[in-house]
């Protein structure tokens, strides 16, 4: 996925989880955040972020905080790109081979999954994920508690337990990192969720991605640890 009209700027300060004020081309901007997850070891006074401007004259915000270097990492922090990507990776074959319809936003009983594809061996339901917290080297997730990833998680289980496939893809909005972990400290209940999912036959999957200013692209799979 691409980004137009993007710049590049120096975080200042996070109001609330909406917006920032960033210093551009010598004047503070009021910027909307797209991520509302906590982003505390992203987002420190002083930080090199990127900004996609809106389209949109009228609106009252006209950036969008997209992207920002933690040393030598540039990580994505777009909530929307994760999607985006497995996407245009799923369109290519990387997660289905022989995929033959990609649905997004598919409901099926009370759940609401990102995709349902199919590949003539009927359907298979897909929850993603993005991930932005990193560690010397590790990822974990979520950096917020969130009952509606755990609830998504119960919802995987049983199209399992009714016949179906399902997947959980955690896209790591990064290039390079050497594990994935579910964030046992910040949400013990989603990690038990996810172990049950897993253990009951949901598929479990990390991926990385090749990121840049204006670009997020996955790359290659990433070892998952649920010990």
């Amino acid at each position: 996925m691409r980004y137009t009209d993007v710049y590049v700027g120096r975080f200042v300060q996070r109001p609330n989880r909406f917006i920032a004020h960033v210093e551009v081309d010598g004047r503070t901007e009021i910027c909307h955040v797209k991520n509302t997850g906590r982003c505390r070891e992203l987002l420190v006074p002083g930080a090199v972020v990127y900004l996609e401007r809106a389209g949109n004259p009228m609106r009252k915000t006209q950036y969008d905080l997209i992207a920002v270097r933690k040393g030598d990492l540039l990580i994505n922090m777009d909530a929307q790109a994760p999607n985006k990507a497995f996407g245009e990776w799923a369109a290519a074959g990387g997660f289905l081979p022989g995929v033959t319809a990609i649905r997004p936003e598919f409901t099926w009983g009370d759940s609401r999954f990102d995709f349902r594809l199919e590949d003539g061996q009927g359907p298979i339901f897909v929850e993603v994920k993005g991930v932005t917290l990193e560690e010397a080297g590790e990822v974990r997730f979520p950096d917020a508690p969130t009952q509606r990833g755990a609830k998504h998680l119960r919802g995987l289980l049983r199209t399992v337990e009714q016949g179906y496939r399902a997947a959980v893809c955690f896209v790591i909005q990064m290039k390079g990192p050497t594990v994935f972990r579910p964030n046992d400290r910040t949400d013990p209940a989603f990690g038990q969720a996810l172990r049950q999912a897993a253990a009951g036959g949901v598929q479990v999957l990390a991926v990385d991605c090749l990121a840049e200013p204006d670009s997020l692209v996955i790359d290659r799979l990433v070892p998952v640890d649920l010990a």
